[in-house]
């Protein structure tokens, strides 16, 4: 068997996540301190105890997730025996989570993670003032199909393919005018379904180019070590292992399209014939599921599901 874990983005996060975790585990509770320290934030409360509104910020969820993630990750090692170079062929992370899985595999410190996630998404918050941007959602349509469509509805504007989710799930962002547009298109050509997302900004488009700016003055001030297991980029479809071209592809990955459909077709056709999603929610789950039917997946993210998982010592 091959395994490759996979850790989740923006959406997945909910009140109360890592909790049961926290209380069940000490190696869990250690990872929450731990960013609550680097962060000067008790995270960890909000995260258990909510508002849900204040999690859901971007600047909040963005480390949120990646704690519950990691948290995950140090159980499995201390109850199960995981160990990452040993077990694991490979690593990928949704958006935010190619942080996740670049402080899994020790390319960064949980620490370095927790700032540099906070700072991605304040910077991304400040990009584009708040209602000139938009997301949306396109149900059924095939990456090119729906380029297209984001093409024909940019005209002077920002119109970009932002998520290739894969399933026929693709995500548009840019200016909410031509992004509004872009679901009439849509609409008009019967595609299954068309939504405008609720988010704050419209990520992984061009318009964030002041946050790539940002990020890139941040990475050049941390350390990047080669991952112990090859990490997939989400803006090449491919796995990195060379710090610099790491420190680049994050870069590129805050206006890039999340090749996620191509990420995770690379890993199957590598060889990789389990997927494990460590941290909050199934999302990731299910595209894999759908990306490549019959293949093993499933979320890691309870005691349960960590008693559940083979003991590899």
């Amino acid at each position: 068997m091959a395994r490759a874990c996979i850790f989740p983005g923006q959406g997945s996060q909910a009140v109360g996540m890592g909790r049961t975790l926290a209380e069940a585990f000490p190696q869990a509770r250690h990872v929450f301190d731990e960013v609550d320290a680097a962060l000067g934030q008790n995270l960890s409360r909000l995260m258990f105890e909510g508002p849900g509104d204040e999690l859901t910020l971007t600047q909040n969820a963005q480390p949120a997730l990646m704690a519950a993630s990691i948290a995950v990750l140090r159980v499995l090692e201390a109850e199960r025996g995981l160990e990452l170079k040993r077990d694991v062929a490979c690593v990928a992370g949704h958006s935010l989570g190619e942080y996740t899985a670049l402080a899994a595999a020790g390319t960064f410190s949980i620490a370095d993670a927790a700032r540099l996630l906070r700072l991605r998404g304040e910077a991304m918050q400040r990009a584009v003032s708040p209602g000139q941007g938009a997301m949306a959602a396109l149900l059924g349509p095939d990456a090119e199909s729906a380029g297209s469509i984001a093409a024909e509805a940019a005209g002077e504007d920002v119109c970009e393919v932002a998520n290739d989710n894969g399933a026929g799930q693709v995500v548009l962002s840019g200016a909410r005018a031509a992004v509004e547009r872009a679901v009439a298109i849509a609409q008009g050509r019967g595609i299954k379904r068309a939504v405008m997302l609720n988010v704050s900004a419209p990520f992984h488009c061009s318009m964030m180019g002041p946050a790539a700016g940002a990020m890139r003055e941040a990475l050049s001030a941390v350390t990047l070590l080669a991952p112990v297991v090859p990490v997939y980029a989400n803006v090449l479809a491919a796995p990195v292992t060379d710090p610099e071209t790491i420190r680049e592809a994050l870069v590129s990955q805050v206006t890039g399209t999340v090749r996620w459909r191509e990420c995770i077709l690379a890993m199957a056709a590598a060889g990789v014939d389990s997927f494990h999603e460590l941290g909050a929610g199934k999302v990731l789950t299910g595209l894999v599921k759908r990306i490549v039917p019959g293949v093993d997946a499933g979320p890691i993210g309870t005691p349960e599901d960590i008693a559940a998982f083979p003991d590899l010592r």
